[in-house]
């Protein structure tokens, strides 16, 4: 089981979160691969925490679908249903778009102005075709319009879901298009005007386009 060395650590999270985190990160980046069976002694060294601390991350892991645990047997790394990406992201964007028009109430300046450097930064990506980057700076700017909605409910929904459609995205290499970078601006925009309505469509539009175009 190759884990790399140099993953990056923080003094903020509690170990438990910590490997969480890290080990979620593996699974969704397929560094941990579908059906590989996972050792908790050797995570465990990797993340530079104790066994205990892992086996409570990989029990919350298992709760949300990433792992499977045989007890006295082995953990292993959930395998991927590429039909199951038709049951995530109509509830996914239906949660972004809500919290999109809750968020549009309350936003500020310099949200406005976070979104529209993360979206340059976005173009960038998608213009050199550096899918792997563009995926995470979509998500970057999806979370911050989440996080502006102030609503911890559809914040832990929503942070389930995204890690699962995550993976979705690494495993079946999908491409973000340049569609999104105008979705993105429309968004931006409504968010200024204040048309709630309105940006909460695009929002949702611009998940349920990429089921689309999976199914097609």
């Amino acid at each position: 089981m190759p884990i790399p060395e140099n993953h990056s650590t923080t003094t903020r999270l509690t170990a438990k979160d910590h490997a969480y985190n890290q080990i979620q990160q593996w699974i969704i980046d397929g560094t941990l691969l579908p059906g590989e069976k996972l050792n908790d002694s050797e995570l465990a060294e990797s993340l530079g925490v104790s066994r205990t601390p892992v086996r409570e991350a990989l029990q919350l892991l298992q709760m949300e679908g990433f792992v499977r645990m045989y007890p006295g047997k082995a953990t292993q790394v959930t395998e991927i249903e590429r039909e199951s990406i038709n049951d995530l992201l109509p509830p996914l964007a239906v949660l972004q778009a809500l919290a999109t028009k809750i968020a549009t109430e309350q936003i500020d300046s310099s949200v406005i102005e976070e979104l529209e450097k993360v979206n340059q930064k976005f173009e960038q990506a998608i213009n050199s075709k550096s899918y792997y980057s563009a995926l995470k700076i979509d998500e970057s700017f999806h979370q911050l319009i989440v996080d502006a909605a102030e609503n911890a409910y559809i914040k832990q929904i929503l942070r389930m879901l995204q890690a699962h459609v995550r993976r979705h995205f690494f495993h079946n290499a999908i491409d973000l298009t340049e569609e999104s970078i105008s979705e993105h601006h429309a968004i931006i925009q409504f968010l200024k005007e204040g048309k709630a309505e309105s940006a909460a469509e695009v929002m949702e539009k611009n998940w349920i386009r990429t089921l689309d175009a999976l199914v097609s």
